[in-house]
Parts: structure tokens; C-alpha cells; sequence
């Protein structure tokens, strides 16, 4: 299972506790996270395709009953009380049982801060630490889940039930829930989370708790100077954060990764991880505001998205597995990958062709085995005249992605595959971040030998 970089300030500061917590720090990461996102939500968006969108991070811990969920969020608490001011004792609330209660809520806190100094404000921090309860009782009410997802997209919210009609424009609202994965299992059903309602909602299996030698001791001190300011520079005034042209590669592999998982995945398991890009992006803005920026750089997209990869995983695992003493399980082990589709996976993920060094260290073989595979079409190329040749690996029957130019004209050439490869982000690791070259020949589309279920190379990153 891949590991979460714990990115910027926020970051830092977990990392500084970890050694001090009896619980995962990787709670205390997310935790901190949708507090933050509640925090600058009144004023910062994320904009994509000419879409400006709400930088709302949903979050649930999802562990048994003593492994820390608590411990996490304290700890979290611990990490940006002092950089926000008074937000989380101001802004903070649980016990949202009805879509009628959540608009009331936030309409009742926009009415008492619309005539002062700064304005109105309808950010809000639900944090539920007995969510299964929650869930029990909003069962009864058919608007709750509707309401739910209006908020996580910052539309408008409306109660038309009593007598004064509340309305609520660009609603700030944050979930943070705890719930055992039995309780996940029990009441965020396969329905609810098809209509929309719960797949808004990124969930993390959290790890085995350590036990610390002296229980005595307690958190050091965060320096929050630097959150502090980055939460004053966020709500001066509205920021739009917008992803950096070095970035946009990796953002569309972060696209094409959610769609062809979604669309390989059991219908079950699939609804869960729908969001996966937007969630990507959302993380990425905050990260990027957490450092003074406007800017999503490739680091910071890679960054937010080994968060959200980890969370697909995990949906995936709750929703393929069972409970045992309120961990997850799954029915089965996954056959192992033959040679063949090993290779095959490496190839596709290239775009069709792959060069040795993209195939050989990560499949456990020899040229000559792979060279041997009947499925498998092996051509030597060299870059010029006197460029060193290399080895490239195509399907049978496949048209190479990059067709090979025997007399390049003179001037810049775009890079090697090679090359890029080497240059590729390091924070994901995960090396089918590899931006296209500039002037790249047209691409034409490969032909699949098989279904994609069978052959898809992101189903190896479950």
C-alpha cells in the first residue's frame, strides 16, 4: 500500500508529533486537513476547465473501536488551534441529524455575522466522533442526503418548510466523521453512495496504534507561525487557485487514472472512487494555499494525490471486504500477475511502447524471457545517427504510439523517454507521471488484445 506524503506545513507539523502519538499520524494528517479546508472555504476556490469549484475536503476515519480516531483528531487540534484563531471554537459543531437542521444551522450563523466588520460567514466544521449514530437516524429523512451533496458542492441550500424561507448561498461546510468499518458497511450503503451522498466523502483505514513507553508525555509545541499567516493571506480576500502548465500532464493522469479504475472496478466498489480527480484537486488547492500559493505545482498535485490514492484504496478495500474485529478483510487473494500480463500492463501504461529500462526492472525478468512472450514485438531504435540504440517493447498488432522517424530533421528534438523518465516527479511514486513531449507525432489510438479488466495497469496500485 502506497504511503501519503505528509506535504507542507501541516505536514511538518504531524511528522514533528508523530513520535509522541498513540495513534496514526496519517489521521492526524487528514483530520488537520478538512479543518483547514473549513477554514479558508469562505474565501478559496479551485478553478479547472473554466470551473471554479469549493476546496472542501470530506474526510472519515475509518478504524475499530480503540485504534486512535480520537487520538488523531485531538492531535490535530493540537496542530492548527493556535494558526486559526478562533475559528474552531466559533465554527465548529455535530448532531446534524436532518437536511432541515443543516440549512437552519448554517442560516442561523449567517444571519448573526452578516452585519459585522467582515462580513457574513457560513463556514462550518461538522465533526461527528459517533457518525454511525448520525447515520442511524438520518435513515428517516429523504432530504438529508440531497442536502448533503448540495453542500460539498457549495450550491445553494434551501428550507422551504417553515415559515420565513432559509436560503443559504456558497455554504462552507466541512464533514469529519469517525465510524467503524462494520458501521461503514451497515449504513453507507452501495445506493447512497451511487446517488452521490457518501462517495463526497474520503474514507482512511487507519493503522495499528502504537503504545508509547511513558503515557506522560506530552505533544511538544507546534510553531504556527507560518499556518497563521497563510491563514490571514487566505481570507484577506477571495483567492482562485489555478493548477500551473508544469502540472497539467500529471493532472491529466490523475483524470485517466480515475476513470479507467472506475470503469474496471465492480459497480460496488466503483461508486466509491468517483470523485477521485476533484478530490485530487481540492486536496492540491489547499496544500498550495497552506504555502501562500495561487499555484498548483506539479509537487503539490503529486503530493494531494498520493492522499486521495490511498483513500481509493481504501474505499475499495471496505467495499470488497468484510469486518474481523473491526478490521478489513478481504473474501480472497488476487491471483498472481503471469510474465505476459506483467509486461503487457508496463506497455500500456507507456502508451503502447515501452523501452527496455520501462519494462525489465519493475517485471522481475530478462530481455531475452520477454523477447520470448508471443504477444510480444521487439524493435531496436536509435536516436540519430550516432545515438545509442534501445530496446522497445509493443503488443503484437499494435501501432507504436510514436512512429519512428528515420531521417529527424535538424534543430530540437523532444526529449528521450529515457530522459523524462529519469525527470519525472518524485513525490508520487508511480512512473506513469511522464509528461507528453511538446511536439509529440500524432498519436493513434492502440488496440487491446483483451477486455480492460483484464489487462488495466492502474489495478495495480490497489
Amino acid at each position: 500500500m502506497s504511503t501519503p506524503v505528509l506535504y507542507g506545513p501541516i505536514g511538518r507539523a504531524v511528522r514533528k508529533i508523530a513520535p509522541f502519538l498513540e495513534a496514526d499520524a496519517l489521521g492526524v494528517y487528514v483530520a488537520a486537513l478538512s479543518m483547514w479546508s473549513a477554514a479558508i472555504g469562505g474565501t478559496v476556490t479551485v478553478s479547472s476547465r473554466g470551473n471554479t469549484r469549493p476546496v472542501l475536503i470530506w474526510s472519515a476515519l475509518v478504524a475499530g473501536t480503540g485504534r486512535g480516531k480520537g487520538s488523531a483528531l485531538r492531535a490535530a487540534l493540537h496542530v492548527l488551534d493556535s494558526s486559526l484563531g478562533r475559528f474552531l471554537a466559533t465554527h465548529t459543531t455535530s448532531g446534524i441529524t436532518s437536511g432541515a437542521s443543516m440549512v437552519n444551522h448554517l442560516w442561523e450563523q449567517q444571519e448573526a455575522t452578516v452585519e459585522t466588520e467582515r462580513g457574513r460567514d457560513v463556514r462550518t466544521l461538522v465533526v461527528e466522533e459517533e457518525w454511525s449514530e448520525v447515520l442511524r437516524r438520518v435513515k428517516r429523512d429523504a432530504s438529508f442526503t440531497t442536502k448533503l451533496r448540495a453542500a460539498w458542492d457549495g450550491a445553494t441550500l434551501r428550507n422551504t418548510t417553515k415559515d420565513d424561507a432559509q436560503e443559504v448561498r456558497d455554504p462552507a461546510m466541512v464533514l469529519h466523521a469517525h465510524v467503524t468499518p462494520s458501521d461503514w458497511a451497515k449504513y453507507v450503503g452501495q445506493s447512497e453512495a451511487a446517488g452521490g451522498s457518501y462517495n463526497r466523502i474520503l474514507p482512511f483505514l487507519l493503522g495499528s496504534v502504537p503504545m508509547l513507553d511513558d503515557d506522560r508525555v506530552s505533544l511538544p509545541k507546534v510553531d504556527g507561525s507560518e499556518l497563521s499567516d497563510a491563514y490571514g493571506w487566505a481570507t484577506a480576500r477571495p483567492r482562485v487557485i489555478t493548477l500551473s502548465e508544469d502540472a497539467r500532464p500529471l493532472w491529466r493522469t490523475v483524470r485517466r487514472y480515475a476513470r479507467i479504475l472506475g470503469e474496471t472496478l465492480p459497480e460496488a466498489q466503483a461508486v466509491f472512487i468517483e470523485r477521485t480527480a476533484e478530490q485530487t484537486l481540492r486536496v492540491a488547492a489547499c496544500l498550495a494555499a497552506s504555502e501562500f500559493s495561487d499555484i498548483i505545482t506539479t509537487e503539490i498535485l503529486s503530493a494531494a494525490f498520493t492522499l486521495v490514492r490511498r483513500s481509493v484504496q481504501d474505499a475499495v478495500r471496505i467495499a470488497a471486504g468484510r469486518t474481523v474485529n473491526g478490521g478489513v478483510t478481504f473474501h480472497g487473494k488476487r491471483q498472481p500477475l503471469s510474465l505476459a500480463d506483467k509486461v503487457r500492463a508496463r506497455i500500456e501504461m507507456h502508451g503502447g511502447r515501452a523501452t527496455s529500462s520501462q519494462v525489465l526492472p519493475f517485471v522481475g525478468a530478462t530481455a531475452a524471457e520477454v523477447k520470448a512472450l508471443p504477444e510480444i514485438a521487439v524493435t531496436v531504435e536509435r536516436e540519430g545517427k550516432t545515438g545509442r540504440p534501445k530496446t522497445v517493447f509493443t503488443l503484437c498488432g499494435d501501432t507504436p504510439v510514436h512512429a519512428e522517424q528515420p531521417n529527424p530533421a535538424p534543430g530540437p528534438q523532444p526529449a528521450s523517454a529515457e530522459r523524462e523518465d529519469v525527470n519525472r516527479a518524485t513525490v508520487v511514486q508511480m512512473d506513469a507521471y511522464r509528461p507528453a513531449p511538446k511536439q509529440a507525432p500524432e498519436v493513434r489510438p492502440v488496440k487491446r488484445l483483451e477486455p480492460l479488466a483484464d489487462s488495466n495497469p492502474f489495478l495495480a496500485l490497489l
